[in-house]
């Protein structure tokens, strides 16, 4: 186009956009409630607000309005402008078919003939001129191979082709008790139905006569209840069949008879009938298990102050007890006559005998010392021997700095029996020999320091630490009776190591909170531990990490458990006041576990300041039991 017929073109339009006064909302696609609180409603083609036209009408105003008004049902109001439009025929036309579902186009046609593109006539020219690809021509290795593991999976019978569904109709025989192939016949649980009982002679119409009821007894038959009626009817005797009447109460009886069939649930209710006694655990008799410590024999008194620890001799015939009166006392098990008392500079923790017959030696612990005494009792070829073993030590020559200072006792404490002094830098709780007799094992608990467990060879008057760091607070330890292994029994777990390899060999996981006390079987494979919150767990080192058995017998917190050597016998002391012991037997054959029964509850102990039994020690040749508690006494069952 010419400028001058564009110019024409535009003044034209103008005068067109006077003339018909084109209101479109220039808003966009927005919610309309955003101009609910202004005047206006959008803005026009221009810029200039469009005003929202006044509604002054009320309700009234509008009935009125609906009533007078032709056009009213083709009204709506334009949201976008706030103003009242007519619709036209074509747009209430178009409004009524979208209704109904249908194409708003009058002449659409949604059933026109379908245009075949690709028909079934070869065409002279192809849609696509592209040639085939050689993938179409080659069987593809991929399907090849499914079909190969699909005939596989079918050939093996872990594909099962579907049965064909069949279409006759099923049918159940609901009382099917005889077949045993029927669903019902095969289903455990199923009670059949009960049968009717077979009519009898007195149901005859012509009945022998003894089957007919004399007047007392058919009066005696009106009054029973009917639950307790033998017979539900009365016999009767007709002449002939002709004349029997029909039965009154045919109706009634096969109604209560499908009632019965079809109410009454036959469930099978499986009853365990169990003896209480096959519950409990098929345990000897003790007094199969004899013999056992039974009864207290002797007291030993004349400490001042609660007894921690007691030791026997190898031999058996002497006894150390350590207390917190700060002595030691040795006395002989038969006459509980005290022989020596040998005076200690603070509260006795621990006292242990050397296990090696041919060395008369004790251990003794209080503070942060331990005393290494000779006794002087028994043979004194053992106890000179003894001395000279100690007194012919040499001292080498390369001197080694050590955490743990010994020393020779002289003076008034040599005549006492003092022999070797070893100064720790923290508190010993804990002393105990290696079954040879030449290490000494010591526990000083401190949770924050690594020097917790020393071993000191007193041959070689040296000292190591095993550890180079304690996991967890270390409660008490103990050596293997045979192999070179090393128990250390921390407040919930117990650690055996191999002294040999210098590893961790297994971790034993008590499940208690805090072990107290700990023994080990003279065999090796078995651990009893005993905890402050009342158990006794036994482990087999063999089967598992976690116990085999726990025992709660005792009320209150465990002291102190020991093995007897030879019998098969632990004990158990606690705060209750009394030493538990059980028959625990070990068999050589590994497939058998041991046999744990408790036979004897010993009391005698009285409980002062809370605490019981401290301490408790077997006889290592008799199967006696010593205790020592917090009333100052040693006793002795035997």
């Amino acid at each position: 186009r010419s400028p001058a017929q564009v110019c024409a073109h535009r003044r034209q339009m103008n005068r067109l956009k006077k003339n018909t006064a084109d209101i479109r909302n220039t808003v966009g696609n927005i919610p309309m409630e955003w101009y609910k609180d202004y005047p206006h409603i959008g803005y026009d083609l221009e810029g200039k607000k469009i005003f929202k036209p006044i509604r002054n009408k009320d309700e009234l105003d509008e009935f009125l309005d609906k009533m007078e008004n032709p056009d009213y049902w083709r009204t709506v109001q334009d949201k976008m402008t706030g103003a009242d439009i007519r619709l036209s025929d074509e747009q209430v036309d178009l409004v009524h078919r979208l209704q109904q579902g249908k194409f708003g186009d009058v002449n659409f046609n949604e059933y026109e003939p379908a245009i075949d593109f690709f028909s079934n006539e070869v065409m002279i020219h192809p849609v696509t001129n592209r040639p085939q690809d050689k993938r179409s021509f080659i069987p593809s290795l991929i399907e090849k191979e499914k079909v190969g593991k699909l005939v596989h999976a079918i050939k093996m019978g872990w594909i099962k082709p579907r049965r064909p569904k069949e279409t006759t109709p099923q049918y159940y025989d609901l009382w099917a008790k005889e077949d045993p192939n029927s669903i019902l016949g095969r289903h455990k649980m199923h009670v059949p139905a009960p049968k009717m009982k077979l009519p009898g002679h007195e149901e005859s119409y012509n009945p022998p006569p003894e089957y007919l009821l004399s007047e007392e007894e058919r009066l005696a038959w009106e009054q029973q209840d009917p639950e307790y009626r033998k017979l539900s009817f009365l016999p009767q005797k007709f002449a002939c069949l002709r004349a029997v009447p029909a039965y009154s109460r045919f109706i009634h009886e096969r109604f209560e008879r499908c009632l019965d069939l079809y109410l009454c649930p036959r469930q099978r209710k499986m009853r365990v009938n169990v003896n209480p006694e096959d519950l409990i655990p098929k345990l000897p008799k003790p007094k199969d298990l004899q013999p056992f410590p039974t009864t207290q024999s002797l007291v030993y008194r004349g400490h001042s102050s609660l007894v921690r620890s007691i030791s026997v001799s190898p031999s058996g015939q002497w006894l150390v007890s350590g207390s917190d009166d700060c002595t030691v006392r040795f006395w002989e098990v038969s006459t509980a006559r005290c022989l020596k008392t040998v005076e200690v500079g603070g509260a006795v923790k621990g006292v242990a005998w050397n296990p090696n017959p041919s060395i008369c030696l004790v251990a003794v612990s209080y503070d942060d010392t331990v005393v290494l005494l000779n006794p002087g009792l028994g043979d004194r070829l053992v106890c000179t021997a003894t001395d000279q073993l100690i007194s012919s030590y040499e001292e080498p020559e390369e001197v080694m700095d050590q955490s743990v200072q010994w020393a020779v006792a002289e003076g008034e404490g040599h005549e006492q029996g003092h022999r070797l002094i070893l100064k720790h830098p923290k508190t010993v709780r804990q002393v105990t020999w290696h079954g040879k007799g030449d290490y000494l094992a010591c526990v000083m608990p401190d949770n924050g320091s690594s020097l917790q467990v020393v071993i000191h060879q007193v041959s070689k008057r040296r000292t190591q630490n095993p550890f180079r760091k304690n996991k967890g607070l270390v409660q008490c330890v103990s050596f293997h009776p045979i192999r070179p292994y090393f128990f250390v029994a921390t407040q919930r777990y117990v650690r055996v190591y191999n002294l040999i390899k210098q590893e961790l060999t297994k971790k034993l996981m008590a499940n208690c909170k805090w072990i107290s006390s700990m023994a080990i079987h003279p065999g090796g494979d078995n651990v009893i531990c005993g905890s402050y919150d009342c158990r006794l767990a036994w482990f087999d080192l063999d089967l598992s990490t976690k116990p085999y058995k726990v025992l709660r017998h005792h009320k209150k917190a465990l002291r102190s458990v020991a093995y007897h050597r030879h019998y098969p016998l632990f004990a158990s002391g606690s705060d209750d006041g009394s030493v538990i012991v059980c028959h625990g037997m070990v068999y050589n054959d590994l497939l058998q576990n041991p046999l744990i029964v408790p036979v004897k509850v010993l009391k005698g102990h009285t409980i002062t300041h809370d605490l019981g039994v401290l301490d408790v020690t077997f006889h290592p040749t008799q199967p006696w039991v010593f205790s020592s508690g917090a009333d100052g006494t040693v006793r002795l069952f035997t």
